[in-house]
């Protein structure tokens, strides 16, 4: 643990890295020039947090920030991810303002200092104190129970009662839960299983591990695939996934039955007054990131509620909701919360979804069909293409935003097979913030068909070493005799539009995407 000088305000954090102070100092050097001394740090023990849990103390305690080390949905261990992620004070991801300061910082800052011979026993609970050189006597490091201050805040949102009898009573449901070696094992055995009465081998994969098993903690199809062959023989009702830090999620129903997040998060606006929260609280509005399907816009409209549609980043939602303007938002990278946090909740998902099939008595797959015959169902589908050189990846979105901007794309229509797609308008993707008028360019290329169809395509920053370009397709069906089809035969053609005019197969060398979902 590396200790920079602080009068008493606290910050909550992981463990350290050596490889990783340089950025820690960058980010307590932001902190000091704004005044904000480091006097206490926070820890959870054994060094575990998930980043839900991170939100949920630093506003508990009223901490002025926090530090998460994580990989979150990488590859882990010494050839895989590594991220820094900074947490401000109200729980939330650090805004572009804090991360160029930092930025800036980290280019002028000359020299740090460490306590080499530092010991803290990161496994016992309770406050340790230390004697530095320096004026801040003693300097105060506090090992916290991972779990209960966040499980406390379940309490007072959800129904207990009601989901441990959806899983203990007479017509109790088994469930398949898979935290994917990555932190949430505490979380799953302690929440689900010791308080909500789940089987113990309802858990797997619950011991963290520096590498995550040596798979990507990524909760999809791909790489969720012991969750998913499980699901798939028909003993258990429910599964869900989590990936290595707890933000992101993924649901499974009986055989295998797959909720995609966008219709995850359009179901749960759906079903909020199954969750005693929202019946204290109200709704006041939802957010979805731009790519995420507008199945949400479906139920928004049904409720009269506004929808805010935002970039790609949970910062974006947290200024909606520290100013009252929403209580549930989401994105289609498996990542769903509410005003609860300041960060996508994984479990918290989880819960809720167990709350409705408590309250309603129904599978997961006859709620998805419920629900796709009152609102219609949004077919929908993201290809990822993975560590692409990053030059590469650049020209072509640079190439093709010129491409779809220039005037003659404008209603172009495109024919595949008896299919007939025109064009209605095209951009690349501004935000400007209702709260502060700040405006945030070029989130993303969107081309949008007379029918509604959508076609996205967006550049990840989830990497630092390689590039991650993003296809997005989306269609709308209302015929209920409609809704049992595969996505990608529904999607194919728009699939064939977006290759066409990206050429990113013959661009890069591949043939096809690396991950579907």
């Amino acid at each position: 643990v590396f200790i920079c000088k602080g009068t008493g305000s606290t910050l909550g954090v992981y463990n350290f890295y050596p490889m990783y102070v340089y950025l820690y100092m960058c980010m307590c050097v932001y902190l000091l020039i704004f005044k904000i001394l480091i006097g206490r740090l926070v820890i959870g023990q054994n060094g575990i947090l998930s980043t839900p849990a991170v939100s949920c103390i630093i506003r508990k305690i009223k901490a002025a920030g926090g530090i998460i080390l994580t990989a979150s949905h990488s590859p882990g261990g010494p050839g895989g991810e590594f991220g820094v992620k900074f947490e401000v004070a109200n729980g939330g991801p650090a805004p572009d303002i804090v991360s160029d300061k930092i930025y800036q910082i980290s280019k002028t800052l000359e020299e740090y200092t460490i306590c080499p011979d530092l010991r803290v026993d990161l496994s016992r609970l309770g406050r340790q104190e230390f004697d530095l050189e320096n004026k801040f006597k003693p300097f105060r490091v506090e090992i916290v129970d991972s779990v209960d201050i966040y499980l406390n805040l379940l309490r007072s949102i959800f129904d207990f009662n009601a989901i441990r009898n959806l899983l203990t009573g007479p017509n109790q449901i088994k469930i398949r839960i898979d935290a994917m070696n990555g932190v949430m094992g505490p979380y799953v055995r302690r929440i689900l299983c010791d308080e909500l009465g789940a089987p113990a081998n309802s858990a797997i994969n619950c011991i963290p591990l520096e590498d995550f098993g040596g798979q990507p903690p990524d909760p999809n199809l791909t790489y969720a695939t012991a969750l998913l062959e499980a699901m798939r023989g028909g003993e258990y009702g429910f599964g869900a996934a989590f990936d290595a830090d707890g933000d992101r999620y993924m649901i499974l129903g009986q055989n295998g039955f797959f909720v995609n997040a966008s219709d995850s998060l359009a179901i749960i606006a759906a079903n909020l007054s199954c969750i005693p929260y929202f019946c204290q609280m109200g709704v006041r509005g939802f957010g979805r990131s731009m790519p995420t399907s507008t199945a949400l816009d479906k139920v928004a409209k049904v409720m009269k509620i506004p929808v805010y549609e935002t970039p790609t980043g949970w910062r974006y939602f947290s200024n909606l909701m520290d100013s009252g303007r929403c209580s549930l938002c989401g994105e289609e990278s498996f990542g769903t919360g509410s005003d609860h946090l300041r960060e996508k909740d994984g479990l918290w998902a989880v819960l809720a979804w167990l709350s409705i099939l408590a309250a309603r008595k129904q599978s997961v797959e006859e709620i998805v069909r419920d629900h796709w015959a009152k609102f219609g169902r949004q077919y929908y589908c993201r290809f990822d293409y993975e560590a692409l050189e990053p030059r590469t990846a650049y020209f072509i979105m640079r190439d093709l935003e010129a491409l779809i901007t220039d005037k003659s794309f404008s209603h172009q229509q495109f024919a595949v097979g008896s299919n007939i797609y025109s064009v209605e308008r095209t951009d690349s993707f501004e935000y400007i913030d209702p709260v502060d008028g700040t405006v945030t360019k070029r989130q993303g290329l969107r081309i949008i068909f007379s029918d509604a169809s959508r076609l996205i395509f967006r550049m990840s920053a989830s990497s630092h070493v390689r590039a991650t370009l993003r296809i997005y397709a989306e269609s709308y069906e209302k015929d209920p005799s409609q809704h049992n089809k595969e996505p990608q035969a529904v999607l194919s053609p728009l699939i064939a539009i977006a290759l066409k005019i990206s050429q990113i197969h013959e661009r890069t060398g591949r043939k096809g995407p690396t991950v579907i979902t």
